[in-house]
């Protein structure tokens, strides 16, 4: 797999998912162009993950559908899996806090090798493959803004000695080493100063500018993006407990695709 790969656009009709509580989001539609930025909005607790999770295809909607690209969901969600990657979604995507900052690169750039790309990609010579793999890093670092020469020590840096908007470029960059047609991001704005926050917004919306369709949840979204509300149906519970778990339930359930 290489080269620029084409983003995807991403519509919802009337989507809606109930668990065993209720309706945890329902009615959602919105329509989106390919190399949108588009903001998940509302609350924590208003299945703001979850319905990130339906629309990157991790998660089954009870009702209604949507489209990303050509392949519509709930039919086709592993084709929607294939083209989609997530990132600092809490209770999936978490960072290894003992793991370095390159041996994070590192297992990323193996897993996608062995499972993201074409067995074609795996019969080249071994020079050729790792050549392709530092150019994927490289390439997924500068889009997500991480300088790892900036870190206390280097690409040596343990994640849990990284600092909060680290964090949050690495988890980006990680996904990004797929080069994925949609990148789903998970609480972009929390516990950020409004600096922090511009910054994230900025790097949104370059990842976006550059030909990758975004999904982010937030608790407010800026403006100049395609905002999708979570607080459209009253019945929606509180999940303020359980979104973390029910994302990784999501994921699991995926076959932690």
């Amino acid at each position: 797999m290489g080269g620029t790969v084409a983003a995807a656009g991403v519509t919802a009709r009337d989507l809606g998912l109930e668990g065993p509580r209720g309706w945890t989001f329902r009615g959602v539609s919105f329509e989106a162009e390919a190399g949108s930025l588009i903001t998940i909005e509302g609350p924590s607790g208003t299945g703001r993950t979850c319905l990130l999770l339906a629309l990157t295809g991790r998660m089954k909607p009870t009702e209604g559908s949507a489209t990303v690209d050509a392949a519509v969901l709930p039919k086709r969600m592993a084709a929607v899996r294939r083209v989609s990657a997530l990132a600092h979604v809490p209770g999936v995507t978490d960072l290894d806090p003992a793991l370095t900052v390159a041996e994070h690169l590192r297992e990323r750039a193996l897993l996608q090798r062995r499972f993201g790309d074409s067995l074609r990609g795996l019969l080249r010579p071994r020079g050729e493959r790792r050549s392709e793999e530092r150019q994927r890093i490289d390439a997924a670092l500068t889009t997500a803004g991480l300088d790892l020469d900036s870190l206390p020590k280097g690409s040596r840096t343990a994640a849990r000695d990284l600092e909060r908007m680290e964090g949050l470029r690495l988890s980006v960059a990680l996904a990004l080493i797929a080069r994925p047609r949609v990148l789903g991001v998970d609480d972009t704005d929390l516990k950020l100063s409004d600096a922090e926050r511009a910054e994230v917004w900025a790097l949104l919306k370059s990842i976006a500018d550059a030909g990758t369709t975004v999904v982010a949840v937030c608790s407010e979204a800026p403006d100049g993006t395609v905002k999708v509300s979570t607080q459209a149906v009253d019945e929606v519970p509180a999940l303020e407990e359980t979104d973390g778990k029910e994302a990784a339930d999501a994921l699991a359930e995926a076959g932690r695709a």
